[in-house]
């Protein structure tokens, strides 16, 4: 049989971070098609209140899908670190536990989302000329949540064993329904809101449907058998170990996003809609350092397990190096071509003005990120989840919340908003620098000996 998993144990590591990331990276490219195509075309075809009401939505939503997928990225470690260690029993546990977790998730976010719908949207002070529409959307895409959980679930579960091409397709194949669906109900049906809701909530389920097929067809120890679906107790008790402070940490910063968004709401909807295209801009540019970070979780957690830490660390080296280079060429070219591409998004020019001017003020600050987020998915990698959690809380949550309120305090406007990002990255980088030096992975037991 033809592998598509990836043993990252030996071989050149250059090439294993490349050969895996760079599908990650599409993947991450297709899935931020998602929202940002619903942005983009309820912003051209509908108006600036839609599209504000789009763009704000993401805080909510991010709440309650980031806490499920923290989990996951516990799974995905605990999978990535049997698999390198070859235990195909204890493989195949953490995979079918991982499948139970899913099924109560995906119930407990469906219920939850739709109970916090409006207390949240008036916690952030939508304005009522967004209002109604934010609900709509959020109540339709709640009651398709299981579709983006699913979807993480089989995904997670692929990565962890080196085969990211398969989540790729897949994702590729449900951001282009999502695109001909936004089309066909909005331009054809006369839809609005409702069915660029509709059109990601069917497409997601598209994603999950055909993942799962995938692992139930798999013939390697991390398929899933359905009858053998059930909660292993010591593969939960390690998920959880690992994941939940991930899950935590996701829930926590993105809710202390609402608190951000409330600020952007002050300045209105044209302000809210211009925030909302520099959010699917930004986070395209930051693909990069995303899937080079996914890639050092994988690579770290698999020669961990394989008991070769000096490999690892060099791992992290070239993955550092990586994200940098890539980080610093995209930077340069949003910020070149930041009304270009406010452009494609929006014909308003209130709405164009605001998002050349976030993108403007943060993309200089984007290296902070890559040490953040490559630090932080090594650490995972070897099972220490406590620490970047916390240190991402006292970044993301506490200290920018502090940031906000005392420059409001002050008096200080639009620019000073716009800069609670950066100086939360920059905190954050400084903190997971010094953790990491200080590591297992660093300074581990001298027993543990490095590739030769």
């Amino acid at each position: 049989m033809l592998r598509r998993d990836s043993d990252m144990t030996e071989g050149n590591i250059w090439l294993h971070l490349i050969h895996f990331s760079v599908p990650m990276a599409i993947g991450l490219l297709f899935q931020q098609l998602y929202n940002t195509v619903d942005t983009l075309v309820v912003g051209q075809f509908v108006g600036k209140q839609a599209q504000a009401a789009v763009g704000s939505t993401g805080p909510i939503i991010n709440t309650v899908v980031g806490f499920c997928a923290g989990l996951a990225t516990g799974a995905s470690v605990v999978i990535s670190q049997r698999y390198g260690a070859h235990d195909d029993e204890g493989l195949s546990k953490a995979v079918h536990t991982t499948v139970a977790l899913t099924f109560i998730l995906s119930l407990a976010a469906t219920v939850i989302g739709q109970l916090i719908i409006t207390p949240m949207l008036r916690f952030m002070q939508t304005p009522e000329d967004v209002m109604a529409d934010s609900g709509q959307y959020l109540s339709i895409y709640f009651a398709g949540i299981s579709g983006i959980l699913f979807y993480n679930l089989g995904s997670g579960i692929l990565r962890a064993v080196g085969d990211s091409r398969r989540p790729l397709f897949f994702l590729i194949l449900s951001a282009l329904l999502n695109t001909a669906l936004d089309l066909l109900f909005v331009l054809a049906f006369g839809m609005k809101v409702d069915g660029v809701a509709w059109a990601t909530v069917l497409s997601q389920i598209l994603s999950a449907v055909l993942i799962l097929i995938t692992l139930s067809m798999e013939k390697g120890n991390y398929g899933i058998r359905w009858r053998r679906v059930r909660m292993d107790r010591n593969s939960l008790r390690q998920i959880l170990r690992i994941g939940l402070p991930s899950s935590i940490q996701s829930a926590i910063t993105a809710f202390s996003n609402v608190f951000v968004q409330s600020y952007i709401n002050y300045f209105g909807s044209a302000c809210m809609a211009g925030y909302g295209v520099y959010g699917k801009i930004d986070a395209f540019a930051l693909i990069p350092v995303q899937s080079i970070s996914m890639s050092s979780t994988t690579f770290v957690g698999q020669n961990w397990g394989a008991n070769q830490p000096g490999r690892a660390r060099e791992g992290v080296r070239k993955a550092t190096l990586l994200s940098i280079l890539s980080t610093v060429v995209l930077g340069l070219l949003v910020f070149v071509f930041a009304r270009p591409l406010m452009n494609l998004f929006s014909p308003e020019e209130d709405v164009i003005e605001y998002g050349i001017r976030f993108i403007h003020i943060v993309t200089p600050f984007y290296v902070a990120i890559c040490f953040n987020q490559i630090y932080a998915g090594a650490l995972r990698g070897v099972g220490d989840a406590t620490m970047p959690t916390v240190i991402m809380l006292i970044s993301f949550v506490a200290f920018r919340q502090i940031y906000l309120a005392v420059t409001k305090a002050l008096g200080a406007g639009f620019v000073a908003v716009a800069l609670a990002y950066p100086v939360g990255w920059i905190l954050c980088s400084t903190l997971l620098i010094i953790r990491y030096s200080r590591s297992v992975l660093v300074r581990g037991p001298q027993a543990r000996k490095t590739p030769g």
